[in-house]
């Protein structure tokens, strides 16, 4: 058996490849990954970024050559790192230019809804995406228009106003119909992005209980009817199971749902996201947006990517189905964000000099994200050491892909086992390795 490895680490060049051959050896008791391809746990549904207006308007500034090259290396399978998920906000976000919605203020009918904001920037993103490769699109409200809601602003907070239920459930149908007219097929939704932050930036607040009887008497049936998946909470993992028990213990509201979307800001709780998959074995889990803050001060990039890499390592080890991350791009200081609410990606822009600068969390999420095909299974694995976190899958090929994190400061010796085969193999220090068996 064949064994390809792609390793990164510190102070090298990104994403060495070189292969390996097995030896049979089934003796060895020390420094054992052992990977189990029999048992089988969650299907991988797909890898992505966020399509937002700070990603795409920095893509325009940026020559035509950095722009294909800024695609191509998240789209193309084979010489960039394969994603074939995204996410894009319905009417603003934070990494907008500024507050906006698809309707003009107080119309309540909807017949002034365009997209034709979205048409300028966001959706010839997409497209140019989209020639790499079909992309399943999840669309996420970040705000109502101010007018729905309860003080009046897109920012701050504020809820839905309860006459405004079924007016804003609508709106999502209006803006599937309008992307989908412009080629792009919406494949999920969520119901709200961080349903229970008050933002300096867009945001609303939902109750457990709001949220349940939105999905429940108003956008359940529409997005049935459009074969639109609803995702719920969209939020951190703290209160996962909490919120989960409010909608997925009403059988109104659960026969709509297709599962839980969550973000990773405040810390890991991977026991939740196992615990959520044994209450409810019928409902994918779907990593749907985390970055690192500039406010929080860490400038180590390599940091930042073995950040990115615990937590994929944890969430896959916990039933995630969907890795989807936040914004693609954005210009050196970390935005635009109308808020100045700046940020990390894995790939920023200079677009006054048109440079490009590809951020070791890039290289991290590669890692997965090009080796590990959609369809692909969760498989068995266990290590001997904390100190490397593993994760296997089993790809619709038959190749088995694991995945090492070390982020000591050590090399790690390690024995790779698989059946009868084993792989005698260095984990070195701050890197992360994929190996890839040929089909078994």
């Amino acid at each position: 058996m064949k064994v390809k490895v792609v390793k990164t680490v510190k102070g090298r060049i990104p994403m060495q490849e070189e292969t390996l051959c097995t030896v049979k050896e089934n003796t060895r008791e020390m420094r054992l990954i052992s990977i189990f391809p029999d048992i089988e746990y969650q299907e991988i549904k797909g890898f992505g970024g966020a399509f937002t207006e700070a990603a795409s308007t920095t893509l325009d500034k940026l020559s035509k050559e950095n722009r294909e090259k800024i695609v191509k290396m998240y789209f193309d399978e084979k010489d960039g790192i394969g994603y074939n998920f995204g996410r894009v906000h319905i009417n603003s976000c934070d990494f907008s230019l500024g507050n906006y919605a698809c309707v003009e203020e107080n119309d309540e009918t909807l017949e002034t809804f365009n997209i034709e904001r979205d048409k300028k920037s966001l959706i010839p993103m997409i497209k140019d995406a989209q020639k790499y490769g079909d992309i399943c699109m999840l669309a996420s409200p970040w705000s109502p228009p101010a007018y729905m809601k309860t003080n009046g602003q897109m920012n701050l907070g504020g809820k839905l106003k309860p006459e405004y239920y079924e007016l804003w459930s609508r709106f999502y149908v209006k803006f599937a119909e309008a992307y989908k007219k412009e080629g792009i097929d919406i494949w999920g939704v969520t119901v709200q992005n961080e349903p229970k932050a008050v933002q300096n930036w867009d945001s609303c607040i939902y109750t457990a209980e709001e949220e349940r009887d939105f999905v429940k008497n108003y956008l359940g049936q529409k997005m049935e009817k459009a074969g639109i998946k609803i995702l719920f909470w969209d939020h951190n993992k703290e209160r996962i199971l909490d919120r989960a028990k409010t909608m997925l213990e009403d059988a109104d509201a659960k026969k709509y749902v297709y599962g839980m979307a969550f973000h990773w800001y405040s810390g890991d709780h991977f026991e939740q996201l196992r615990m959520f998959k044994e209450l409810y074995p019928d409902m994918d889990l779907a990593f749907t947006e985390g970055c690192y803050e500039y406010s929080r001060g860490m400038l180590d990039t390599t940091k930042i990517g073995e950040r990115y890499a615990h937590d994929m390592i944890g969430n896959f080890n916990n039933y995630c189905n969907i890795f989807c991350d936040w914004n693609m791009l954005l210009n050196s200081e970390g935005g635009p964000n109308h808020v100045e609410n700046f940020c990390d990606a894995p790939i920023m822009a200079d677009t006054e000099k048109d440079e490009v600068y590809v951020r070791d969390s890039y290289y991290y999420i590669g890692h997965f994200s090009k080796y590990i095909k959609k369809g692909a299974k969760r498989i068995g694995s266990s290590s001997y050491s904390k100190d490397l976190e593993t994760v296997s899958f089993k790809n619709p090929d038959g190749s088995v892909v694991t995945v090492i994190l070390n982020s000591t400061e050590e090399d790690r010796a390690v024995y790779l086992h698989m059946g009868e085969n084993t792989v005698e193999t260095q984990a070195e220090a701050r890197s992360i390795s994929t190996y890839i068996f040929s089909k078994i």
